[in-house]
């Protein structure tokens, strides 16, 4: 039975990356919200000759997301999920970021852990914002167990305070804080099926979505860092199929930081600074 990985947000540059990595061993299957997308990204998988295929998937639909993991099912043994399907900040509004990325990963966890087996890896990809948002409203983050829904609601009211246009940056950086939380939250269920669950935060990548950013922040994230430049698309993919695949066997229930040691070089006025600047 052959194995199989899925790749969610396919189509974009960490989706892309990481499936041609996992390709060399899995068949792919890759989905995308946006499916005028799916057919560059097969034709760019099977160039290599990749087997691969292609499922249009919107992950804040708790159905379209059940879809793509029985599909998934049908192909073979599903040994890896890699999560890259998000909004960042230029991308929508706080409600739709928080939908997306923080309901949308709800989704795809429960939608895959039927699925998981000894040797199977799911990755949630977070952010570095996750890092910055402060102390995790967790008790809010809870309500994710009883509705997902509620916990747009409740992360929103979190976000109304700020001047519109500010909402967006703290939506997202919620959004990534509740995923690195929530990995970690379901290690336990996914361990008594000899499986694993992670997160990974990446900082500032030259990735589209990383350039919609990069007057927004990110750009400022990557002078500051200890690399003092954007990462590769290359560089975060090997990070993501390492994770996802069985030489990471141990490893679970962790939140894997690759800023290029922004975190580790940047003070609190180096916060404040870029704080002010996204004002």
């Amino acid at each position: 039975m052959p194995q199989v990985a899925v790749i969610t947000g396919g189509a974009g540059g960490m989706g892309l990356a990481t499936a041609h990595i996992l390709g060399q061993t899995h068949v792919v299957l890759v989905s995308d919200v946006r499916a005028d997308r799916l057919d560059e990204a097969v034709g760019s998988l099977r160039s290599q000759e990749i087997e691969c295929i292609a499922m249009s998937c919107d992950v804040s639909d708790p159905g379209s997301v059940r879809s793509l993991a029985n599909r998934a099912a049908e192909l073979g043994q599903v040994t890896a999920v890699v999560h890259t399907a998000g909004l960042s900040p230029q991308m929508g509004s706080a409600t739709d970021i928080l939908r997306v990325n923080a309901v949308g990963t709800v989704n795809v966890t429960e939608a895959f852990l039927p699925v998981a087996a000894e040797g199977f890896g799911l990755v949630n990809v977070a952010s570095s914002a996750g890092h910055l948002a402060g102390p995790k409203p967790t008790r809010t983050f809870r309500s994710a167990d009883v509705d997902p829904s509620r916990l747009v609601e409740r992360l929103h009211r979190l976000c109304r305070p700020l001047p519109l246009k500010l909402q967006p940056g703290l939506a997202y950086a919620l959004s990534k804080s509740f995923v690195i939380w929530y990995s970690a939250h379901r290690a336990a269920d996914f361990g008594g099926r000899g499986a694993r669950i992670v997160s990974v935060s990446p900082g500032s990548f030259d990735t589209e979505m990383g350039r919609l950013e990069r007057d927004s922040g990110a750009g400022e994230l990557a002078n500051r860092s200890a690399l003092g430049r954007f990462g590769r698309v290359e560089e975060i993919a090997e990070v993501l199929a390492f994770c996802a695949g069985d030489r990471a066997g141990y490893l679970t229930g962790v939140d894997v930081l690759v800023d290029g040691g922004a975190k580790a070089k940047m003070t609190v006025r180096d916060s404040i600074a870029m704080a002010r600047k996204s004002m």
